[in-house]
């Protein structure tokens, strides 16, 4: 009988070639993990970036993952403070349990218009890839009455980025655009495909910087790569009370308005119109908190990186549901445990009865959705103003007051 028996040199060969492949498979799983930490960073240009809405973006783009988003912001400070970006750093701190390095988020005090310091900018981080541009004048009423500075800075400004990115090959762009492009609504809720008008100098800044961004994708499709954001109305603030909305001067919009009657600094809203023809009589608009919003930009970006031919899209970001303007009042009222004074006046030039979103293409497109509702909007504003009223940076006086009352 004969046994059958394993030649030594080949069963020590089947064994080695074992121990090749496990060692293979290990150091390839090892590569690609380490290969997966080490994803290039993205280096994103954030103009108008200290502002309210901008500020708030920079924070959640600080907050994603891994480090992924290292932010250069460029602002002329004209409507905003750097307090806030130093905030915002202090705040990526709390929130990611590490401190958030000066290198990952720098500031640079530039004005858009400014060729020479818009170059310098990309020329000293020749990593920004990506851009999100917010910086611009944005009040309707101010708009009526300085149309040409409206047109200097929005549209002007906007031309110059543009060929300064175009120079340097930046091909990621998300535009800050509004639901004002829509003018006076056919439809609602409004979807982008609606006829597109303007009733104001402000809203035709946002309209022709949209046809501009169309026909220079469509001059060269492969330099470019943008998303249009069309938003309708940002309120509240970070749950922390810590960043927020700090305008300079009269606010020219509500909610800031209505936070600086709560604290004190205004004696009553003027509530412009109360003859619309609406459930209450007052505007109706689709409020959208600002946290909401800036989670909105990031998902843009992220689509544009993953999506490198994705044109250039236009799309909403609101809730789909319109709050009229005394519904927010009661709303901030019952933030403040306090009703808040007011009074109806005439209706404001270029101003809409009812204006809200259908939010179906970005739940789709960017697969994302607004998660605050007015009550959180409300609190959160209360959050930021009452422990912040005079903003960022307070007025002597008022610091003077507040010595002798505690004295």
């Amino acid at each position: 009988m004969h046994r059958r028996t394993t030649h030594p040199r080949l069963y020590y060969s089947r064994s080695f070639l074992t121990a090749t492949v496990l060692l293979v498979s290990f150091t390839s799983s090892i590569v690609v993990a380490l290969a997966l930490k080490a994803a290039p960073q993205r280096t994103v240009l954030v103009t108008g970036g200290a502002g309210y809405i901008g500020s708030h973006t920079c924070l959640e783009l600080l907050k994603v993952p891994d480090n992924q988003y290292r932010v250069v912001v460029v602002d002329n400070l004209d409507n905003s403070s750097e307090e806030s970006l130093r905030r915002v750093r202090e705040l990526v701190g709390q929130e990611l349990g590490e401190e958030c390095s000066e290198d990952r988020i720098q500031f640079r005090n530039c004005d858009i218009r400014d060729k020479e310091g818009i170059d310098q900018v990309l020329t000293e981080f020749p990593e920004i890839d990506s851009c999100i541009h917010f910086a611009g004048l944005k009040a309707v009423g101010e708009s009526v009455q300085k149309p040409l500075s409206y047109y200097d800075c929005n549209i002007a400004g906007t031309v110059n980025l543009l060929q300064r990115l175009e120079e340097h090959k930046v091909k990621h762009f998300v535009f800050s655009s509004s639901a004002t492009v829509y003018g006076e609504p056919e439809m609602l809720p409004l979807r982008e495909s609606a006829r597109l008008s303007a009733t104001n100098p402000y809203g035709r800044t946002k309209l022709f910087i949209e046809e501009i961004l169309r026909d220079t994708y469509a001059s060269c499709p492969e330099k470019w790569n943008v998303l249009i954001l069309r938003y309708f109305n940002p309120i509240g603030a970070h749950a922390s009370g810590r960043i927020g909305e700090d305008p300079q001067g009269i606010p020219n919009n509500l909610m800031p308005f209505i936070a600086q009657v709560c604290v004190g600094r205004r004696e009553q809203l003027s509530v412009f119109g109360g003859d619309y023809d609406t459930p209450d009589g007052t505007g109706v608009r689709d409020y959208i908190h600002v946290v909401d919003l800036a989670k909105g930009h990031v998902a843009a970006l992220d689509k544009l990186y993953t999506t490198p031919d994705l044109g250039c899209e236009a799309v909403n970001l609101g809730t789909g549901k319109g709050v009229s303007v005394l519904e927010l009042v009661d709303g901030m009222g019952k933030a403040t445990g306090s009703p808040v004074p007011y009074s109806i006046v005439d209706r404001r030039p270029g101003d809409v009865a009812s204006m809200y979103a259908d939010p179906e293409l970005a739940n789709d497109l960017l697969k994302w959705k607004a998660e605050y509702g007015v009550e959180e909007m409300c609190e959160d504003t209360w959050k930021w103003q009452s422990t912040n009223p005079y903003g960022y940076e307070a007025p002597v006086e008022a610091v003077v007051e507040e010595a002798v009352s505690t004295n």
